[in-house]
Formats: C-alpha cells, sequence, structure tokens
C-alpha cells in the first residue's frame, strides 16, 4: 500500500504541473473573452520542457490501459470520463473518443470538472481512516461544543462501527427509531430500515415550486419538450434563469449554439447576463430574482391589450386545450369572477397587471415586456425554457403555472417548433423523453416502518424546538399536522460519499447553515461516512472513510438522452476506506441483523443486473437490450444471468465507457413533440385533470397548499402573484414610499463552474481556475466603493461571510451573486465565515408549498476593514493523518 500511495502521490504533483500551465493560458483565453465574468487569479509553475506525452520526470504517459471512470456527481452532465492506469496508479484522463463528434453523433466530452477527478479521488485529503473527535464520549457525547474544532483520533474498524451501533442501540432502546435522523443515504436506509426505521429528511430540492406543475393539478404531468432536432423550427427561445454553460457544462450550450447559428434568436429573462447568454448574443431583460411572475403577468395584460389590433392570442387553442383562462371556460361550481384573464385584468381587484404594474415588481422596462408580448403572441413560433432556479423562491408558487398559462395564450405547445418546459440539467436543450430505460440493480425497496419525514427548510428548527410540521412527502402531500420529535442521532449515511454525490441534504447544502451548526452541537451523536473532510464530516463525533465511485464495482447513468454509460473499477479501495454498501452491511452485523436482509445480492451482481436490464428504446418504442451478454461473459464476472442478443458486446461497452445513437432530423425521435398526441386528440388523449385539459383554474392545487397549515402566501386555485418572501418587494421598510429596509440587496446562488453543488471545492485545479467570488454590480461597487479584488463582507441576520468582489456590468443593481456550494469556514472568534458558503445567509423559512427557497435572501455587503481573504488556492488542505 506505501509504495502505491507514493506512486499515486508522485502522479498528482507531476499532473498539477502540467495541468496549471495549461489551464493558466486556457483560462486565461476564456477570461479574454468575457467568459469568467472576473480576472482570473490562476498561479503557474515551471512545467520544463516535456511534451504532452511524456511527464515531467520522463515518465511515460502512453502506455497503460485506459479504464472508463465516473464523472459522477450531480452538476447535470454525467459524462464519459477515462483514465489512463499505469501499475494501478492514475496517470492521465481524457473523455469521449469512441466516435468523430457532429452534432448527429455528439460526443458525451466532459468538462473541467470531471477532468479534474482525479484530483479529488487521489487528493491529499482525502479521508484515509476511521476517526473518532478526540473529546467524544461514548452515549453522552462528550463535550458537543467542540465538534467542528475538535482535533481526531484514528481508530480501528471494529472500534468505529462498535461506536456507531452502540450509540443507535442506546438510543432506540431510550427514544425509539424516530430519535435517529437519517437525511440521506440509500444504502444506510436499508440497515435503518431493518433495524426498525429512522427518522428521513425530504425537500423540494433542485425543482423547487416546478413540483405542483410537474405532479399536480394543472395537468402538465412531466413538462414534455421536444426534440433538439425540432428546435430548429423555431424563431425564438426565450430562457429564464438559465445557465447551461455553467451548471450543465458539455453539450446544452454547443446545441444551444446550433440553433442561434440557424438563426434561432434567443432572449434572456435573468438579474445576469450569464456566460450562456453571451455565447448565444441573447437580448437580455435584466429582472430581480424571483419576480418572473410579475414580469409573465405584465406580459399577457399586454397580450391581452393589444390583441385586438395584433391578433397575439390563439383563443381557439386556449378554449380547445385549457380551462379556467376566462369566465366562459371556468369549470362547472366555481366562481367565474376567478378566473385568470380578469385577474390579469383586475376587473374585480382593482389592479391591472400592466407593464408598468410589471416593472415596478420586476425591474424590467415596460417597453421590454411589451415586445416580450409581441414575440409570444401566436404568429411566432417560441420555445419558451425555465431553468428550476426562477421556482426556488419563496412565495413563487405560481410562477411555473403562469410561465405554462402563457405559453398558452400564445398556441405554443404541442406543436413543431413550439414547446413551453423547464431546461434544465442534463436535458437542457433537449427533451426530457427517454431513449433509454434505466438498469435496474434488482435490490427490492425495503420500506422505512417510521412515516415521520421533515421538510429540509424545517430540520434546524424541529431539531432545536422538539416539534415539527408533517405533511407526508414533498410529492405525496398530506393535511398538516404537528408532531413532537426528540432527535439524539443525526447520520449523514451516504450523500457525502460516491454513491450519489450531490449533497443536497448534507448541513453544507440546507438553508441557515450556522443553525445547522448548533444543531450538529447540540444532539447526542453525529456520524458521517464520507470520502473527504467536508463540511458533514468536519462537525461529527465519528467518521468513517468511504469509498468514492472509481472504487467500486460500476454502475450507470443515463442522465444524457442519448447515450447510456457505463463505468467500472478504477483501483481497489485507497487506505482503509469501504464502499457505502459494505459499511451498511457490517453495520448490521454489529446491530444483530443479517446483512443479507437488507442486500441479499453483491454489489458486483448489482452492477451486472443493471448492465443487462438497461434498454434503448428503439423508433417504435419497443426496449431493446443495450449489452449482449453471453454465457462466457456470466461466467467471467462470476454472476448469475442470462445470455441475451443486444447492441453491443457487455465488454465493449464497458471498456469504451458509453453506448451512444447516432440521430438525424428524418429520425423517429426527432418528431418527439411534447403534448403532441393530447393537441392532436384531446378526447382521445386528456389529461390526467377533472376536465382533461391543462387546467389554469386548479382546485387540486388550492387545496393541497391549504392543507398544510403553513402561513406565507396564499392559497390559490387561480395563479396569482405574491410579493416574495426576501425578495425585492421586503428590501424596503415602506413599499409604498421606497425608503429601503436594513437589507436592501438580494442575494442569488448561481451554479459555479468550480462545482457540483458543493462537491470538488476542495480540488486546487479547480480552485486555481476559478476564484469564488461575489459578484457585485459596477452601479453598486462605486456606490460602496469597492473595487474588483477587495474582500467583501456580506451580512444578515443569520450570518456573515467573506468574498473577493467581482465588479461586472452584467449583474443588475440591487442584486449580488454569490455562487452556490462554498465549503464552510467558520472563525470561532468572529463568527464570520472566510469560504464564502451561501447558506450562511439563507433563512429556514418557506412559505405555503414547503418550497426551500435558496434564491431569496436579503443581504447587505460592504469592503471588508479586516485582514483580506487570501485566494482558496493559497488555503492548505485539511489532511488528517
Amino acid at each position: 500500500m506505501t509504495n502505491y500511495l507514493e506512486k499515486v502521490r508522485e502522479t498528482s504533483a507531476m499532473s498539477r504541473r502540467n495541468f496549471i500551465k495549461a489551464s493558466a493560458a486556457a483560462t486565461a483565453a476564456l477570461t479574454a473573452t468575457g467568459l469568467t465574468g472576473c480576472a482570473n487569479q490562476v498561479k503557474t509553475a515551471d512545467t520544463g520542457e516535456a511534451g504532452p506525452n511524456v511527464g515531467s520526470d520522463g515518465r511515460n504517459l502512453v502506455d497503460g490501459t485506459w479504464v472508463s471512470a465516473a464523472c459522477w456527481h450531480n452538476c447535470g452532465g454525467r459524462c464519459v470520463n477515462k483514465v489512463l492506469v499505469q501499475d494501478g496508479v492514475v496517470v492521465r484522463q481524457k473523455t469521449d473518443d469512441t466516435h468523430e463528434d457532429s452534432y448527429d453523433h455528439p460526443q458525451m466530452r466532459g468538462c473541467g470538472r470531471g477532468r479534474s477527478q482525479r484530483q479529488q479521488v487521489f487528493s491529499a485529503d482525502r479521508l484515509k481512516y476511521p476517526m473518532k473527535r478526540k473529546h467524544w464520549e461514548p452515549l453522552t457525547g462528550g463535550d458537543k461544543s467542540l465538534r467542528g474544532i475538535d482535533e481526531w483520533e484514528r481508530i480501528s474498524w471494529d472500534e468505529a462501527l462498535t461506536y456507531v451501533a452502540d450509540e443507535i442501540k442506546h438510543v432506540m432502546d431510550a427514544y425509539g427509531p424516530r430519535a435517529i435522523y437519517c437525511p440521506g443515504g440509500d444504502d444506510i436506509f436499508r440497515t435503518l430500515a431493518l433495524n426498525g426505521g429512522y427518522t428521513y429528511s425530504h425537500s423540494t430540492s433542485s425543482v423547487g415550486n416546478w413540483a405542483w406543475l410537474h405532479n399536480y393539478g394543472y395537468g402538465f404531468i412531466g413538462l414534455e419538450g421536444n426534440d433538439r432536432y425540432d428546435l430548429f423550427n423555431s424563431d425564438y427561445v426565450v430562457m429564464f434563469g438559465s445557465n447551461p454553460a455553467w451548471s450543465s457544462a458539455g453539450n446544452p450550450s454547443w446545441f444551444y449554439k446550433h440553433l442561434k447559428d440557424a438563426g434561432v434568436k434567443f432572449i434572456a429573462i435573468d438579474p445576469f447576463f450569464n456566460d450562456s447568454y453571451d455565447l448565444l448574443d441573447a437580448e437580455w431583460i435584466p429582472v430581480y430574482p424571483g419576480s418572473d411572475a410579475a414580469l409573465l403577468l405584465g406580459v399577457a395584460h399586454t397580450m391581452l391589450a393589444e390583441d385586438g389590433e395584433k391578433g397575439l392570442i390563439d383563443w381557439d387553442f386556449l378554449h380547445t386545450y385549457a380551462s379556467g383562462f376566462d369566465a366562459e371556460s371556468m369549470p362547472e361550481g366555481a366562481d367565474p369572477k376567478e378566473n385568470f384573464m380578469d385577474y390579469v385584468l383586475g376587473t374585480y381587484d382593482g389592479v391591472p397587471k400592466t407593464a408598468e404594474w410589471a416593472t415596478e415588481h420586476c425591474g424590467a422596462a415596460p417597453e421590454a415586456i411589451r415586445k416580450l408580448a409581441e414575440v409570444m403572441g401566436k404568429a411566432n413560433n417560441v420555445n419558451l425554457f425555465s431553468a428550476f432556479a426562477p421556482g426556488r423562491i419563496i412565495n413563487a408558487e405560481y410562477f411555473p403555472a403562469i410561465f405554462a398559462t402563457v405559453g398558452l395564450m400564445g398556441g405554443h405547445i404541442g406543436k413543431p417548433g413550439n414547446s413551453v418546459t423547464t431546461s434544465s440539467n442534463s436535458w437542457a436543450a433537449n427533451s426530457r423523453t427517454d431513449m433509454f430505460v434505466a438498469g435496474q440493480t434488482g435490490l427490492e425497496p425495503l420500506p422505512n416502518p417510521i412515516d415521520d419525514m421533515i421538510n429540509d427548510v424545517d430540520a434546524w428548527d424541529a431539531i432545536l424546538e422538539g416539534k415539527y410540521l408533517h405533511t407526508g412527502m414533498t410529492y405525496l402531500f398530506q393535511p398538516g399536522e404537528v408532531r413532537d420529535i426528540d432527535i439524539h442521532i443525526i447520520y449523514h449515511g451516504g450523500l457525502n460519499g460516491g454513491s450519489v454525490g450531490t449533497e443536497v441534504c448534507s448541513l453544507q447544502t440546507k438553508p441557515n447553515l450556522n443553525k445547522g451548526i448548533e444543531v450538529h452541537r447540540k444532539v447526542d451523536f453525529v456520524v458521517t461516512q464520507a470520502y473527504t473532510y467536508n463540511t458533514d464530516a468536519r462537525y461529527s463525533d465519528i467518521v468513517l472513510p468511504v469509498t468514492t465511485e472509481w472504487e467500486r464495482e460500476g454502475r450507470l447513468f443515463n442522465y444524457q438522452k442519448e447515450a447510456m454509460i457505463a463505468y467500472g473499477k478504477v483501483c481497489e479501495p485507497l487506505f482503509e476506506a469501504k464502499s457505502d454498501q459494505q459499511v451498511a452491511r457490517e453495520l448490521a452485523e454489529k446491530l444483530g441483523l443479517n446483512p443479507d436482509d437488507a442486500f441479499p445480492i453483491s454489489e458486483k451482481q448489482q452492477y451486472f443486473n443493471q448492465l443487462a436490464t438497461a434498454a434503448l428504446l428503439d423508433e417504435t418504442g419497443t426496449p431493446q437490450p443495450v449489452a449482449t451478454i453471453t454465457q462466457e461473459d456470466i461466467d467471467a464476472w462470476g454472476v448469475e444471468g442470462t445470455p441475451q442478443e443486444g447492441l453491443i458486446p457487455l465488454q465493449q461497452w464497458i471498456d469504451q465507457g458509453v453506448f451512444s445513437v447516432p440521430r438525424s432530423k428524418d429520425d423517429a425521435y426527432a418528431a418527439c413533440i411534447g403534448y403532441a398526441a393530447f393537441i392532436e386528440d384531446p378526447v382521445a388523449n386528456p389529461r390526467p385533470t377533472a376536465s382533461g385539459k391543462f387546467e389554469i383554474y386548479s382546485p387540486t392545487v388550492r387545496d393541497m397548499f391549504a392543507s398544510t397549515t403553513r402561513e406565507n402566501g396564499v392559497a390559490s386555485a387561480t395563479p396569482v402573484w405574491q410579493p416574495i418572501l426576501d425578495g425585492y418587494e421586503g428590501s424596503f421598510a415602506n413599499w409604498e414610499t421606497k425608503e429601503k429596509g436594513p437589507y436592501p440587496y438580494i442575494v442569488y446562488n448561481p451554479h459555479y463552474l468550480r462545482r457540483s453543488h458543493s462537491t470538488f471545492d476542495n480540488v486546487g485545479w479547480l480552485r486555481n481556475a476559478w476564484a469564488h467570488p461575489v459578484y457585485i454590480s459596477a452601479q453598486d461597487a462605486r456606490e460602496k466603493g469597492i473595487a474588483d479584488g477587495d474582500t467583501v463582507i456580506l451580512w444578515n441576520d443569520n450570518g456573515k461571510t467573506l468574498r473577493p468582489a467581482c465588479v461586472t456590468e452584467r449583474l443588475m443593481p440591487g442584486v449580488v451573486g454569490l455562487p452556490h456550494g462554498g465549503w464552510v469556514d467558520i472563525d470561532e472568534e468572529t463568527g464570520i465565515d472566510r469560504g464564502g458558503a451561501d447558506n450562511i445567509l439563507c433563512g429556514s423559512h418557506t412559505s405555503v408549498s414547503g418550497v426551500i427557497g435558496w434564491n431569496s435572501c436579503l443581504i447587505d455587503f460592504a469592503k471588508y476593514d479586516g485582514e483580506p481573504l487570501m485566494a482558496d488556492i493559497e488555503k492548505p488542505q485539511t489532511v488528517i493523518f
């Protein structure tokens, strides 16, 4: 093991020198084109004169075995990643080269995050051994205030799992399974379920308020869109809150660029003129975060007002396919005065939602709103695309429905060149309609015997106050019920490991991080499974080192519509790391359970099952097995299975890492038009609503929101505007006089090139390339006396954080951009975070839907008068043992 690790360290050092030189030039080029949004802070190093295939130490970088390797994090890409292995050591990486790159058959190319993956897997700050906090004491917790700052002691796996099992047994005996809070981890869920259960966490997560349009009442189940080839039939693509160049780096931006080159025009609705809009020469309409619904109501009013002159509304389409738009289309028994059109016109509330009214709430000029209304008229082919971000806002419950309704007004659904959908994550710029059927592991679900589920936004308050509002799962609402809860153990069981990588439910990524730290210093016991010393691990008592996906048997990804990615094991587990599933099995034994009851088949069998059951839906919609599997394959794997004929030999698929489907504008997939069957024959293909139509007026949604008993916001059957909680309206002490309050700026949290959520924030290469600044408009910076690069302090009642300033003309005044996912780094003396953690500033509150409103936050900021921040790349890694 020692020799192997020395090779890893030598290889990492050599690779870093080579990469820094290349990344410096690349990043400088990006900066010159304006793509970074701020001057880079890359440090360069002398790499010598070695050629591209020779390391600086003379190592041959050609020979070896190329292995398909995981890029498993939740950026929306999860692209093809390959590594060259020499004597068990990864010496270089590459991406998809299985065929020539073309629009018809695009390679699934990785971005800088994926290409730096080995700097994460083989990082010096990998957690190497089980460890316990120095001042932790079994069954009492010891000095809990030292969580996050205590020293660590190395222990054996037997000691560690014995400690964890003893804590679980003690709490089960004293308080029952409800006292164990496990916010994430598929494998540990199974062990805890066998042991009697656990309290779970749920969340609207990335989709925010889009959950309601997806799943309830309105009839837009699945939010269907059109295939990427159909987008060439568009005149316009209108994008709300989108930036695939940062958040879904890979093919989406390239697909969009082909549309631009073909003459499709782009319009961007966003507070930030980001790199994607720059690439697409988009017309920018700046709006305050969360004000998109106000903008669209202004568009709807303009379409109604100018329809007689310009013929903007497709009335036949509206009345055929939707109910609730006007009085004549309201459902039987409903008050006709509650129709959407009269709400927009202000017929009964006396407030016409004019372009000028919208301007007051969203910041966009009235002329821009009127022009947008004309664009969205029925004469144009328009794709209305929104990312999830505009829905991750408190009191934005009705934005998705208003968004869809404006699309219905122009007749932009179910036709070539027209769609109204979310365009985000890996399906950005391409329909979400699946071409592949995901392979299944063969593990049957193990239900949790406990039905307690705490909304993530309520979690910290629930643990501190001993009660929470139970509404069931996010997508299976039950009437709100206040329950007592007494949490004694927090088990971070897998979201920090290689099995998921999203870290959505961890301490780092829940709102109100300071309160989360308080909670972690309150409960009796905290245990974390992780592969790096991240925030969850830092504030734990016991840390269990787990493997990354590179050290596991393998898995499939079908996040790319036109490809199924397979990856396998790159190397054996480093140091003493175990897989999450292995930890769950061994803990089950310590708890006196039979691990085979939780995991009746091996991890290798689970991977083989995925490969064997993955299928391509051919052009007729018939599933065809992807893998050709022979009896020789089954024998070589040492698993159970049946030979089958597929589309690619099993080993070839694994070797090349991807099976992708060549496309053409004439194939059957290209004819995929969202909701086309309903539009073609609404009687034979009704929507899943009472009327069988898209329901603009939805009593189902109203009643669901009312049942939660939450107070902020309104429960309405008609999609309505609500002032955003902690949004633009909240920045005023007096809205009528426009007197600003104590926190006059809106901070929002764009996804950032350096990270996938919080994953990768410790990777030196990415820290070198991307500085993680706070983006400040040039106007606001001048008023505050802040120059580019100055250290800035941002604060509100929830906390304080520091970041270097990036002053830009591309951000609208009054809005501050703090990228999502920076690892918290609290100065215990001042309480100030030095890591730029966005959730230090986000509050733990919500509205009627229970949405997590990460983009709903008010702050103030100033030039920091303390010691300036060092560049993140200068921060030493936290290396333990």
